[in-house]
């Protein structure tokens, strides 16, 4: 039986470690339920990510959701180079849904990453797995896919089945392992002129159990990583056979259509809903806790019956709050408390009282929508004590786990159906998705499939948000303008710690968080604080650099003598951008640098103002160092991607609280950035060899204050509050560049 996954922590995990490697201990291995649980005719599971068949064909299971970052391909390519397998015979599958693929690599990623003691890591990483096993973790997201499953689980599941297929191979041929190689799916003898495939030994190393720390290669072994190789996924995404959780259907499907409570925390009070009943097509009005909803023969007629529904919700204490009323409050917080302590190096406060001069700044940016564009769907049918679910996720295993629960079955007796995601940025983790329960509470009421559909007005007005927040500086001077102190107010919750931590070499820093709660849902959204607190610290930092009379990005790079990878990055964009050289006339360049989720990555951006007054983004020059790439065309794929998503929110992206509730409707209410104005993107790989970092998000953070930058020697107006759009740069003092 399961522990409840509300009640476990990682923390108490950590302490009660002891209890849950004795949990692992009485169960068979991975590989063992693998073999026992999974296989079917000849096939043979080698390690639990990999199997391979008599005819040598390989198979390799991903345990993490592709939503267009090629995460298959990639994590495929890492077990693959390990094994020695011929890449034009692999073939690459999603993990199902159950308990051998929760993603125990992460449990030891993250733990490591926020904070658990390094004594305690052994602990941690012998009970990793039934961490994840107990806490239903099968998660994509945190930019971990590559640099934990991958490092930790594929090229050591590559690696041990390597190592199993050669002793297997030794036995039978009686010779020394130290004799035999592998290439391309065969293990050879080379003095006897003998070899077998991959295929033939299977069956008898699948008996043994995997070494738990194989041998892995020497970067200058690799023959896969660290090659452009094509994604998996875009065969079938171009020719229209990729399966997403909106595809799912059948004959005797339902459609529900949901009205949710406008403003967040209030309830369903009443309903009139006759008008809605007559309606051609409508099988039933279904009311919940805090919404209403119409289920029909089709989404269609299912949406418009729902607008002649007369639904009425509880009021509240937020009716009448708006943005400028959350931005207020937020003022006020900042003005009259000190916060928590979030980063203290030497004495803020008193090299500001001797201090010959003092730089202040205060920033703020606003509540931002993920907006996937698949809309949020869920699809469940449940027969009984039984049930299937269909649903784009970044988590099989919790939203399998939550249905399970929320319907009252056993997470066994719940089939999840895998599909691509079109989308997700943080929208799709369990716990930021609403749907699912109200999904499963009205499909409980039919026993067919129910698809329950969020418009797009739904999911931007129902959404968990990006957090807004406000943050305000201040720096000290001494009288021959070095920095003396960094000073940093922000109103919180903090979602990753040390994303307010500056590189910079200021040797008094004071960073504090305070209370930033309100009644607007928030969640994870791409590169999470990050997003925010890198506008805010480049931007502020830019601001310091003029102030001291020194060019912004050469002051960077004296600011960080001990950050060798920053200060490498930061050289390699501005030369590639050719910072200091003759630009167009009315062209500037803005500069940021950002480390998160273990890559660093630097970015110029070239701007000018059009002959309105608006900011036009030419081109931007990236330069990452994500430790080393494993697909050097994916790495430039989500860079450009991370690029345009920052850039968006940037230029764009504004979430509006009007009356307590959202008030944007759909895409003409929240601007995207759009190819006619997708800026030239040039991308440049750094290869430190240092431990793989993040893909999917370090590129997003530092493109909003690159831009304000520019912006501010263009028009001499310094942006501290996103997005863009909303500011006037009529008038204009354009600041001579240093």
């Amino acid at each position: 039986m399961k522990i409840n996954r509300r009640r476990f922590i990682l923390t108490g995990a950590v302490v009660g470690g002891g209890v849950l490697i004795g949990y692992s201990a009485t169960r068979p291995s991975r590989h063992r339920r693998a073999n026992s649980d999974l296989v079917q005719g000849q096939e043979r599971y080698i390690t639990s990510f990999i199997k391979i068949e008599p005819n040598n064909a390989i198979t390799i299971y991903v345990p993490h959701s592709e939503m267009g970052q090629g995460i298959h391909t990639a994590l495929s390519m890492m077990a693959a180079d390990e094994l020695d397998a011929n890449w034009e015979e692999v073939n690459i599958e999603q993990a199902p849904a159950i308990d051998l693929f929760a993603n125990g690599d992460l449990v030891k990623g993250f733990a490591g990453e926020f904070g658990v003691p390094n004594f305690l890591m052994g602990l941690v990483g012998a009970s990793a797995f039934a961490v994840a096993e107990i806490g239903n973790l099968q998660i994509t997201g945190g930019s971990s896919s590559v640099r934990y499953t991958g490092e930790y689980g594929m090229r050591t599941a590559g690696a041990a089945a390597r190592e199993l297929l050669m002793e297997t191979a030794a036995v039978r041929w009686g010779v020394p392992v130290s004799e035999l190689t592998t290439e391309l799916s065969h293990v050879h003898h080379n003095a006897s002129g003998r070899s077998y495939s991959y295929g033939q030994l299977a069956a008898q190393a699948a008996v043994m159990e995997p070494p738990e720390n194989p041998t892995l290669k020497d970067r200058s072994e690799f023959k896969i990583m660290g090659k452009a190789i094509s994604r998996n996924d875009i065969p079938p995404k171009v020719d229209g056979s990729a399966f997403y959780g909106l595809d799912a259907h059948s004959d005797d499907m339902l459609y529900a259509a949901i009205q949710m409570a406008p403003v967040f925390g209030t309830k369903l009070v009443s309903v009139d809903a006759r008008e809605a009943r007559a309606q051609r097509g409508v099988k039933k009005i279904v009311q919940l806790e805090d919404s209403v909803a119409v289920v029909a023969d089709s989404y269609w007629r299912a949406k418009e019956a729902l607008k002649l529904v007369k639904a009425e919700f509880s009021s509240s204490e937020y009716d009448s709050v708006s943005s400028a009323d959350i931005a207020a409050r937020f003022d006020r917080e900042l003005a009259a408390s000190n916060g928590s302590k979030d980063k203290e190096v030497g004495d803020a406060e008193a090299a500001m009282e001797s201090a010959a001069d003092i730089i202040e700044g205060n920033y703020r940016v606003p509540y931002l929508a993920h907006a996937p564009m698949e809309p949020m769907n869920c699809t469940v049918h449940i027969q009984g004590d039984k049930a299937d679910l269909w649903t784009s996720t970044q988590d099989a295993l919790g939203i399998k786990g939550r249905v399970a629960k929320i319907a009252g079955l056993g997470e066994d007796d719940v089939t999840f159906h895998q599909t691509y995601c079109g989308g997700g940025f943080g929208r799709r983790l369990p716990f930021n998705w609403n749907m699912i329960d109200h999904a499963t509470l009205i499909a409980k009421q039919f026993d067919v499939p129910v698809k329950t559909i969020f418009s797009r007005e739904d999911d931007m007005q129902q959404d968990y948000y990006r957090p807004a927040v406000s943050s305000n500086f201040k720096a000290a001077f001494d009288a021959n303008n070095n920095v003396l102190a960094w000073h940093n107010r922000f109103t919180g919750p903090i979602q990753v710690p040390g994303a307010s931590h500056i590189p910079y070499a200021i040797e008094n820093q004071s960073i504090r968080v305070v209370d930033g709660d309100t009644h607007v849902p928030i969640a994870a959204w791409r590169s999470v604080d990050h997003s925010q607190q890198t506008f805010f610290t480049e931007s502020f930092m830019d601001e310091i650099a003029h102030r001291a009379g020194r060019n912004p990005y050469q002051f960077r790079m004296d600011m960080l003598q001990e950050h060798p990878r920053h200060r490498k990055v930061l050289e390699v964009a501005a030369e590639a951008a050719g910072y200091g050289r003759n630009l167009p006339e009315g062209h500037a360049l803005g500069i940021a640098v950002q480390e998160s989720f273990g890559s660093i990555v630097a970015e110029v951006a070239e701007v000018s103002m059009d002959a309105n007054n608006k900011p036009v983004v030419h081109k931007v020059t990236c330069a990452i160092d994500c430790g080393w790439a494993v697909n050097p065309d994916t790495v430039e794929q989500q860079v450009e991607s991370g690029i345009i998503f920052g850039l968006t929110a940037a230029m764009y992206g504004e979430i509006k609280i009007e009356n307590g509730r959202v008030a944007n409707g759909n895409f003409p209410d929240y601007e995207m950035v759009r190819l006619a104005t997708t800026p030239d993107i040039d991308v440049h790989i750094v290869e430190s060899g240092h431990e793989l970092g993040g893909l999917g998000e370090p590129a997003t953070p530092p493109i909003a204050a690159a831009v304000t930058n520019a912006i501010y020697i263009l028009t001499g107006q310094r942006v501290r509050e996103l997005p863009l759009s909303k500011h006037d740069f009529s008038r204009s003092t354009p600041v001579a560049q240093v």
